[in-house]
C-alpha cells in the first residue's frame, strides 16, 4: 500500500512530462506551418497568386498537395476508426474514396483546368448568365466546404484530449476554437501559396507516419495478414462477423443494403464536385500537368488506404474495441491509441513519444486541409458572389482579394460554431456527408455543362438547388438528426443531432441514392423545360476544353 502511495506521484509526474513532450512536438509542427505561411504572403501580390499560386506548381507538388488535401482526418482518423469498430465494413469508405478518383480523372480534371480560371463557377458560367449560375454555384461551394470543415475539426478536438488524457467537453471546444483560428490566419496571410506548401509538407509526413505504423504492425504478426485479421476479430468482441459485411451496415435489412449503395454512389461521384479538390486543377501551369498530378495523386492516396487497413485492424487486435470506443464513440481516436500501445503503451516513455509524433502529424493533416476548404470557400464567395454577382464584374483584384480574407472569417467562424454541435459523430462519417452534397449538387452541372449541348442557365441552376436542397433535406429527417431506435436502426443513434429519441421519417443515414438522382433530374427538366439555347458557346467551350486554347 505503501509502494503504491509513493508510486502514484511518480506515475503523474511521468504522464505531465509526456504530456509536455507532446505539447512541444504539436507547438513545433504549428509554428513550422505558420512560417511556411508567413513566408508565402510575401509571394502573394496578385489575385492568380492568391487563388491558383500563381499556377507555379509542377505536377508531382500538385499530384502530393492533392494528396494532402485528400487524406484528411476522415482518412487517417475516421476510417481508421471504422475499421475498428466494424471491421469488414469500413472497405466501403476506403475502397469508395479511392476508386472515386477514377471518375475526377477521367472526367474532370483537364477539362476542367482548360475552362475555367480559378473557381467551378468559372466553368459552369463560360456559356451561360453569370449571376445566376455563380451564384448558386458559390452557395453549393460554402455548404458543402462547411460540412467537410466539420469532420476535420471534430477529429482536431477528439484527438486533442486524448492527447491531454482528457474527458472534458470544454477541452474538446476550445481544440475546435484553436482549430478554427489557425485556419483562419493560413487563408487570410498565405492563400494558395502557403496553403499548398503545408498540404506538401503534411502530406509527406503523413505517409511517412503512416508507414512506420503498418510495418510495425506487421512485424507483430510476422507479417502475416491472416493472423492480423484473426486477432482483430477476437479482440473486437465481435467474433467472425468482424471480417464480414454488416456490422454496420445490414445484410438483411432492406434500408440497410440501400444505405449501403446510397454511401457508395456518394463516394464514387462525390470527389469529383468537391470545390476543395477542383480548384487544385488550376495551380499548374497547363492541363497535362493537371493529368498528370491526378496520377501522382492516386498512386500517393491508393498506397495510404492499404495502410489504413492495417493500422485499423492492428488498433482492433492491439487496443481493443472497448477501450477505443471509451475514449470516443465515434472511434476517430483510434489510429493514436494504437501508436501509444505500438511505443509500450500507457504510462510509458517509448508510448508517449509515438503517440506525440502520430497525434502532431494527424493535428497537421487537420490543419492543412482546413485551410484548403476554407480557401475554396472563401474564394468561391468573393470571385463569384462578391465580384461577380454583387458588383456585376466591376470589382478591382485587391478587392477580391480582401473580400476572400474577410469570408475566410466568417466561414471559419461558422464553422467553428457548428463543428462543437457536432463533435461526438465520427469524422469519416461527417465528411461522407459533403461527399453526397458535392454529388447531388455540383457534379450533375459540371457534367452536363462540360458535355451536353442542349444545357442552359436554368437548368444548371435548378441542378444546383435541387440536388443541394434535397441532400439537406434527407439529411434533416435521417437519423443523422433524429436516432430514436427503430427495425432500420435497433441500437439507435446516440449522437444525434437534435434527438435520440424520436425516430427518423427516413431511414437512410447518406442522401446520395436521393439527392443525386434528383440532382441530375433537376437539371434535365430545368434544361428541356427552357427555350434558352447556347449552341455557339458550348462548340467555344468544348475547343477550349479537349485543347485548352485560351486557356489561363
Amino acid at each position: 500500500m505503501i509502494r503504491q502511495t509513493l508510486a502514484a506521484p511518480v506515475l503523474a509526474a511521468a504522464e505531465n512530462e509526456h504530456r509536455t513532450f507532446s505539447l512541444v512536438l504539436f507547438a513545433l509542427f504549428v509554428a513550422v506551418t505558420l512560417y511556411i505561411t508567413v513566408w508565402a504572403s510575401r509571394q502573394t501580390r496578385t489575385a492568380a497568386d492568391y487563388y491558383a499560386g500563381g499556377r507555379s506548381f509542377s505536377a508531382m507538388q500538385n499530384g502530393l498537395a492533392i494528396g494532402g488535401d485528400y487524406m484528411s482526418a476522415a482518412s487517417f482518423l475516421g476510417i481508421a476508426g471504422m475499421f475498428a469498430l466494424s471491421g469488414y465494413d469500413g472497405f466501403l469508405y476506403s475502397i469508395g474514396f479511392l476508386v472515386a478518383w477514377l471518375v475526377a480523372l477521367l472526367l474532370i480534371a483537364e477539362l476542367l483546368r482548360n475552362s475555367g480560371r480559378f473557381t467551378m463557377a468559372d466553368v459552369l458560367a463560360f456559356r451561360m448568365r453569370q449571376r445566376p449560375v455563380r451564384a448558386a454555384a458559390g452557395i453549393s461551394t460554402i455548404v458543402v466546404s462547411i460540412f467537410y470543415l466539420l469532420a476535420q475539426m471534430v477529429g482536431a478536438g477528439s484527438l486533442v484530449t486524448l492527447l491531454l488524457g482528457s474527458q472534458s467537453e470544454a477541452t474538446k471546444i476550445w481544440t475546435i476554437v484553436i482549430v478554427g483560428a489557425l485556419m483562419i490566419f493560413y487563408v487570410t496571410v498565405g492563400g494558395m501559396k502557403g496553403t499548398t506548401w503545408v498540404q506538401i509538407v503534411k502530406a509527406v509526413l503523413l505517409m511517412t507516419g503512416a508507414f512506420i505504423m503498418t510495418v510495425w504492425v506487421l512485424s507483430k504478426y510476422g507479417f502475416n495478414l491472416s493472423s492480423l485479421l484473426g486477432d482483430a476479430a477476437a479482440k473486437s468482441g465481435k467474433g467472425d462477423a468482424f471480417l464480414q459485411p454488416g456490422l454496420r451496415y445490414g445484410a438483411t435489412d432492406m434500408w440497410s443494403k440501400l444505405d449501403l449503395l446510397s454511401l457508395g454512389l456518394a463516394l464514387v461521384l462525390g470527389t469529383a464536385g468537391l470545390p476543395h479538390i477542383l480548384i487544385r486543377f488550376y495551380t499548374v501551369p497547363n492541363s497535362r500537368a493537371a493529368r498528370t498530378s491526378v496520377n501522382w495523386a492516386i498512386g500517393i492516396i491508393g498506397a495510404f488506404y492499404l495502410m489504413t487497413l492495417v493500422i485499423g485492424f492492428g488498433a482492433a487486435a492491439l487496443v481493443g474495441g472497448k477501450a477505443i470506443a471509451a475514449q470516443d464513440k465515434g472511434g476517430n481516436t483510434a489510429a493514436p491509441q494504437l501508436a501509444e500501445t505500438l511505443g509500450g503503451g500507457a504510462g510509458s516513455t517509448g508510448g508517449a513519444v509515438f503517440l506525440a509524433i502520430i497525434a502532431a502529424v494527424a493535428f497537421a493533416t487537420i490543419l492543412a486541409v482546413v485551410a484548403g476548404l476554407t480557401l475554396a470557400s472563401s474564394s468561391s464567395f468573393s470571385h463569384d458572389i462578391f465580384a461577380n454577382v454583387l458588383r456585376r464584374g466591376n470589382a478591382t483584384e485587391r478587392d477580391e482579394v480582401k473580400m476572400a480574407k474577410i469570408a475566410a472569417l466568417v466561414i471559419g467562424a461558422v464553422a467553428i460554431v457548428l463543428s462543437i454541435f457536432a463533435r461526438g459523430m465520427n469524422v469519416a462519417f461527417l465528411v461522407a456527408l459533403a461527399f453526397a452534397i458535392a454529388a447531388s449538387a455540383n457534379l450533375p452541372t459540371l457534367l452536363f455543362s462540360l458535355f451536353w449541348k442542349r444545357f442552359n442557365t436554368v437548368g444548371a441552376v435548378a441542378g444546383i438547388y435541387g440536388g443541394l436542397i434535397s441532400a439537406l433535406g434527407v439529411v434533416l429527417l435521417s437519423p443523422i438528426c433524429w436516432g430514436g431506435k427503430s427495425s432500420t436502426l435497433p441500437a439507435g443513434n446516440p449522437t444525434a443531432l437534435f434527438s435520440d429519441t424520436v425516430v427518423a421519417m427516413i431511414p437512410l443515414q447518406n442522401p446520395g441514392l436521393i439527392s443525386i438522382p434528383v440532382g441530375f433530374l433537376c437539371a434535365y427538366l430545368g434544361t428541356v423545360l427552357s427555350k434558352e439555347r447556347t449552341d455557339d458557346k458550348f462548340a467555344e467551350l468544348e475547343v477550349r476544353a479537349l485543347t485548352g486554347t485560351g486557356a489561363h
